[in-house]
């Protein structure tokens, strides 16, 4: 009786704990005082390892099996009192964080009053030896978010020889343009490598991609169209010549007809069917590659790298800095330090500087000028957006490593000139130009790209071991129509947002 006793005990044990960990915790960080979303607070369980919540405080976490009923996590965020709990008593979906009411100026005994500037040379001293550089194995997640509408699609002075081109046919063209574009990449996998650019190896491990289809079914029936009309109105021994105000170039009409393959010739199919293959191999390899480049990116201009445009550190002359208060950011007691330009310098924001090591805990940022400026013949450009936060963490080693990355960028992008498309033909005697299109082109648009890394948990690694490690990468993002939380369900994420939530392709007809 005993035995089935315990039997029994360590059965219904290991079945509460299994249900355990086939659960996510799932909660919303909440002020206890206005009642608020606390966004960007930490959730950590161990010194390497842990998650941030998403802009509107929520955060979803994933348990696996090392960790324990009995192990704490610990919730924290500037300016408030951190919350330690064990996880088998996280069970709320809602956790509230209490403001610090702690006055540090006045527990403030054995620091001097640095200036900001003194505490900004501090920084500069200890870059090398608070932040890890060394070759690491990061756990990360990249979301990516891509977003372009088109402001004005005006044309004037239209001319057209062929018939089937005319402005009722631009007409439509412009309206089979969608007036905005959204769409959202998102990507788990390990990262091999240090912060120096191009010393990164990729493994993914799986991706998504949210965005509505309809604009691709719409731009296969307009190409559908523009080919049928070119078929039936150009000679295949033509080319083109196009021209813009001074400048022009050569295409051959060989290469503006789609050819067809008789599905009876086995050969031409195998063929086309080994140059999909290769294209959709290709694509694996392209993917990959480019989140592997936009971290590299990203990592290149962390503020403490050499030849980051993020200059406010390594440049520190050009900024003029004001200390305006002391506050906790977790458990470590920080200053508060806001910083604009002087001298024509891009950016304004604030960090949060450890009291002890003077390490940057948290950087925020954004510009206060276009970045990048270009106009010339009609073509202009503005990259009037430019702002993110850093947020780091201490290991075992003492050394600083990033837990959270928010980047984004935005430009204008304006097209105002002429635009002539002539006919010609060697083969024909006599008259050489056969057809004329010719217009004046009004276009402008506006593009913003986010970008949000989270890193759950970095492991030390060595040159021999990226040197040793190969890229094998063989995924490509699976398309969603629609927000599928299922899709990420096991997997530590950042929370997605509202509008990725919210986000519904229209109906393909």
């Amino acid at each position: 009786m005993l035995k089935r006793t315990n039997f029994l005990f360590i059965f219904l044990f290991c079945l509460n704990l299994s249900t355990l960990f086939s659960q996510n915790i799932s909660a919303t960080i909440i002020d206890s005082t206005s009642l608020k979303p606390i966004p960007f607070a930490t959730i950590q369980w161990s010194v390497d390892k842990g998650i941030i919540t998403n802009e509107d405080g929520e955060f979803n976490l994933n348990i696996d099996q090392s960790i324990q009923l009995k192990d704490s996590i610990y919730i924290s965020s500037m300016g408030y009192t951190t919350l330690g709990k064990t996880f088998e008593e996280l069970k709320d979906s809602i956790i509230y964080l209490s403001p610090n009411t702690i006055l540090l100026k006045n527990v403030i005994v054995s620091n001097k009053n640095y200036t900001a500037d003194e505490i900004i040379d501090f920084v500069k001293e200890n870059l090398d030896k608070n932040y890890n550089r060394d070759y690491t194995k990061k756990r990360m997640f990249l979301r990516e978010r891509y977003f372009q509408n088109t402001n004005k699609t005006n044309y004037s002075d239209f001319e057209s020889t062929i018939t089937a081109f005319n402005s009722h046919f631009l007409d439509s063209v412009i309206q089979s343009i969608p007036k905005s574009d959204e769409r959202y990449t998102e990507s788990l996998f390990d990262l091999y490598g240090n912060y120096n650019e191009g010393n990164q190896k990729i493994d993914l491990i799986k991706a998504s991609e949210l965005y509505d289809k309809n604009s691709e079914v719409d731009v296969k029936k307009l190409e559908e169209r523009f080919n049928k009309i070119i078929k039936e109105n150009v000679k295949t021994t033509s080319y083109f010549k196009v021209k813009s105000g001074i400048f022009g170039s050569k295409i051959d009409s060989e290469g503006l007809f789609n050819t067809e393959i008789d599905s009876s010739d086995v050969d031409a199919l195998n063929k086309k069917l080994e140059e999909e293959q290769e294209r959709k191999k290709d694509r694996k390899i392209y993917f990959a590659k480019n989140i592997k480049k936009e971290v590299g990116n990203r990592f290149k201009n962390l503020f403490f790298m050499d030849n980051t445009d993020l200059n406010f550190i390594t440049k520190s002359r050009k900024y003029e800095f004001n200390l305006i208060e002391y506050a906790y950011l977790g458990t470590d007691p920080v200053y508060v330090i806001n910083f604009k330009p002087k001298n024509g310098a891009d950016y304004q924001g604030t960090l949060f500087v450890n009291f002890d090591d003077f390490a940057i805990l948290r950087a925020d940022y954004e510009n206060v000028k276009s970045i990048k400026t270009f106009k010339l013949l009609g073509i202009s450009m503005n990259q009037y957006l430019d702002k993110g936060k850093m947020i780091f963490y201490k290991d075992s080693d003492k050394k600083y490593n990033l837990r959270y990355l928010e980047y984004e960028n935005g430009a204008k992008v304006g097209i105002k000139r002429p635009l002539k498309i002539i006919e010609k033909n060697k083969v024909v005697k006599g008259k050489n130009k056969q057809n004329e299109l010719s217009l004046k082109m009004d276009l402008a648009l506006t593009s913003t790209n986010k970008y949000e890394i989270v890193v759950f948990n970095t492991e030390k690694s060595t040159s021999a071991t990226y040197d040793s490690f190969t890229e094998n990468n063989d995924v490509l993002p699976t398309y969603m129509p629609n927000y599928n939380p299922e899709f990420w369900k096991g997997y530590n994420i950042i929370e997605p947002n509202t509008a990725i939530k919210e986000f519904t392709s229209k109906e393909v007809e």
